[in-house]
């Protein structure tokens, strides 16, 4: 499974967010709406239905899981497999970085091919640059060199879908101290012709 860290705020919509107790949660810049480019993420993530995505935002915090989901539209809200924040989390969950929350999700589930769209560069180690699809606070993935970025990402995920190599070791796997080569392997495509 492929998944996509979200972010909303700076991702979506502007990073211009607060949450009134009176009005609910408001945009605070003219000219722009709330998940402005939600709808662009439909689209680019349509070809992929392998991608999932996870929400690491803090409207989950704030709102909770279920109403945080349901602001997005429904093509995402199926992509939706979990979140890094849960109420077991509450106490210390702030004092992480997006990076520390990220990877706490990451470790504890096994994630081997995933990627994140924020605007929170904080934390994020240099050899995990290529793992961040970094967006600026105003323009979200409106930037088109953050969403070429996924295109990368998302293209690499159709190569590794529509090709599955199937190796045949010929025996070689319990003997890891005879080197395997070329000719010790079949190598056939799993793509339907």
């Amino acid at each position: 499974m492929r998944i996509l860290f979200l972010d909303f705020d700076g991702v979506l919509h502007p990073d211009q967010v607060s949450n009134d107790r009176r009005l609910g949660v408001i945009l605070r810049c003219d000219g722009h709406n709330l998940f402005e480019h939600s709808e662009l993420l439909v689209t680019m993530l349509r070809p992929h239905p392998e991608v999932k995505i996870v929400l690491s935002t803090s409207w989950v915090k704030v709102l909770g899981f279920n109403q945080a989901k349901d602001r997005l539209p429904r093509e995402l809200q199926e992509r939706i497999v979990g979140a890094t924040y849960s109420e077991s989390m509450a106490e210390y969950f702030s004092g992480l970085s997006r990076y520390e929350q990220i990877i706490d999700h990451v470790v504890e589930n096994g994630l081997t091919d995933w990627i994140a769209v924020d605007d929170d560069g904080t934390g994020w180690p240099e050899d995990q640059s290529h793992r961040l699809v970094m967006t600026d606070e105003w323009i979200g993935i409106g930037d088109s060199a953050a969403q070429e970025k996924l295109r990368e990402w998302m293209k690499d995920s159709a190569i590794h879908e529509s090709v599955s190599p199937v190796i045949d070791l010929k025996g070689m796997v319990n003997k890891p101290d005879k080197p395997v080569s070329v000719e010790d392997m079949n190598i056939m495509s799993t793509k339907p012709k």
